[in-house]
């Protein structure tokens, strides 16, 4: 061996700790396959940002909740515009007060609860229908109180906007008929932009004399010429904000329809009643228009809302002409909001073939 050849054991056990260089053939094979799963992962997450899996309804809509909810507001603004007009500039701060309140109160919750507060119309509705199924003269204080337990213990209690069982606004107003009867019933005479209240009976009220010509009572009605609550005086004003929802679609014609048309019919083959009066005078054409079609408070199915507007009709009239007190619409439709799940549940639309599917299971 030359001394080329020859290697001392330091060499050798150098030589052998030291690893082996791998040829490219020895190198791990590279995935070929990485590219394509790349691009396929990549077309699955375009796939899954398509068709995004969220809860319903995914249909969209130009109608948001504030829209909706300031659309309807809007709408009143007519018979508010006659209350003033008729009641005078106290029947303004009657809604002014409301409004405030009920926006306060909602704000107040909501911080209370640790909610963001959003301004979405809904608060600034109720108070403006608490406003105007309220007499023209009521204290300010009594206004407030009804505003802050609509808002408070009718709406936020229950979860908010979306979760209530009741209207708001209708159970501010039986909260101040429970305290305090005398108040919320005591009615005046138009009286115009002057500050003298003449008491006076409601329409439905036993006490009230009705003028000798039909005709003149009639009119009266329809134009708002007579003793009420803020704004259900006027049928006018209340056809002309309802014509506008059902015109952009806020509301359908079910539960108005309904509801008109059993009080008519009910009053009609009743024994010494005026079907005509009984739909004008009172509550009735405000609740059927902007009370009873509350999406929240009553059913979402057509079977649902007619059976609902007949439900309502039916208690008003049952009050009306059997009952202690002059008006029904207020406990009506709170009575129907409490039967709207129920209501929901048996006329909700069967899924397609899950009569089968069940028949199937059970027999199986």
């Amino acid at each position: 061996m030359t001394e080329e050849e020859e290697a001392t054991p330091q060499e050798e056990a150098t030589a052998e700790e030291a690893p082996k260089e791998e040829t490219p053939a020895e190198a791990a094979p590279v995935k070929e396959e990485a590219p394509a799963e790349a691009e396929a992962i990549s077309e699955a997450e375009a796939i899954r940002q398509r068709f995004l899996i969220s809860a319903a309804p995914h249909l969209k809509s130009w109608y948001s909740t504030s829209k909706i909810m300031y659309l309807v507001v809007a709408a009143l603004l007519f018979p508010t515009a006659a209350a003033v007009y008729f009641f005078g500039f106290y029947a303004l701060t009657v809604c002014a007060v409301a409004i405030v309140s009920a926006v306060a109160t909602e704000w107040a919750v909501k911080k209370l609860r640790g909610r963001p507060f959003i301004m979405d119309g809904s608060a600034v509705l109720t108070g403006l229908l608490l406003a105007l199924i309220l007499p023209p003269t009521l204290p300010l204080w009594m206004v407030a109180i009804g505003a802050i337990f609509s808002i408070a213990i009718v709406k936020e209690a229950f979860g908010g906007l979306g979760f209530n069982i009741f209207n708001p606004a209708l159970g501010g107003r039986a909260f101040l008929m429970a305290c305090w009867l005398a108040a919320t019933t005591t009615l005046v005479a138009p009286m115009g932009f002057t500050w003298d209240a003449v008491t006076t009976a409601t329409p439905l009220g036993l006490s009230f004399v009705p003028p000798a010509d039909t005709g003149t009572l009639y009119w009266n009605l329809f134009l708002g010429n007579i003793g009420g609550s803020l704004g259900e005086t006027s049928v006018l004003a209340i056809l002309i904000g309802g014509g506008i929802l059902l015109a952009v679609g806020i509301i359908s014609w079910h539960i108005p329809v309904t509801y008109i048309g059993t009080v008519a019919l009910l009053t009609l083959i009743w024994p010494g009643q005026d079907p005509l009066f009984h739909v004008m005078a009172g509550g009735v054409m405000l609740g059927a228009f902007f009370m009873a079609t509350d999406y929240v408070t009553s059913p979402i199915t057509i079977k649902g809302k007619i059976i609902f507007g007949i439900g309502c009709g039916l208690v008003t009239v049952i009050v009306r002409i059997l009952g202690g007190m002059p008006e029904g619409v207020c406990f009506s439709i709170l009575l129907m909001n409490a039967l709207t799940p129920l209501i929901d549940r048996y006329t909700m639309t069967k899924t397609l073939g899950l009569k089968s599917l069940k028949r199937a299971s059970s027999e199986g």
